[in-house]
């Protein structure tokens, strides 16, 4: 960590953390109130079938307000369909990163297999701007990413929800309200340990 601390300070770039999360139509578990001896049911329809992918970044510049991106794909359980993001899905979003940041990025991720692919590693080769760390294996508590999720889950614990479409629609809504939250997104870091003085 301490090589992409001196990578983007030669660099004047952006430490971007990536990770990758998943909801499905099942709301995870979350405490709750309720009439002493009356157990609180959330009722389910048990309706259709899908899942939401997430893809964030969590962007942490030199003496500038860190920043939060992400973009979501639906998967509806058809048969062929991909069911998670593709290396294309992956660079797109980092692109976009780059054209939003204005700079060049670090950034870091784990060794999922997607982002160590041949294809992968020629979408990392023709872009001068960037340059990736990996994560050491089975490190999620080195990626602020993964607090957003914790938080996210938190957010919608207990919640029913009537397909994927209202899924989705609420997963952005939450994620957005992140979005504006500086000093959350400073606190995942923190919670990390990792120091991000970049001088």
């Amino acid at each position: 960590m301490a090589g992409g601390k001196t990578v983007a300070a030669q660099r004047g770039a952006w430490l971007v953390f990536e990770d990758e999360a998943g909801q499905t139509l099942r709301p995870p578990k979350a405490r709750t109130r309720g009439r002493r001896g009356h157990t609180p049911v959330i009722p389910l329809s048990g309706k259709g079938s899908g899942r939401v992918s997430i893809a964030g970044l969590t962007c942490y510049p030199p003496g500038r307000r860190s920043r939060f991106m992400y973009r979501t794909t639906v998967h509806r359980g058809r048969r062929g369909e991909r069911r998670s993001f593709s290396e294309h899905d992956y660079i797109s979003l980092i692109d976009a990163a780059h054209q939003q940041l204005g700079g060049p990025i670090v950034l870091i991720w784990d060794n999922l297999n997607t982002h160590v692919s041949a294809v992968k590693r020629q979408l990392i080769a023709a872009r001068a701007w960037l340059h990736v760390i990996r994560l050491p294996a089975y490190a999620p508590a080195l990626n602020p990413t993964e607090a957003v999720w914790s938080h996210l889950k938190r957010s919608i614990g207990n919640l029913a929800v009537h397909g994927v479409d209202h899924l989705q629609a609420i997963v952005k809504n939450r994620l957005k309200r992140i979005q504006y939250r500086t000093d959350l997104l400073d606190g995942f870091m923190t919670y990390t340990g990792l120091d991000l003085d970049f001088t």
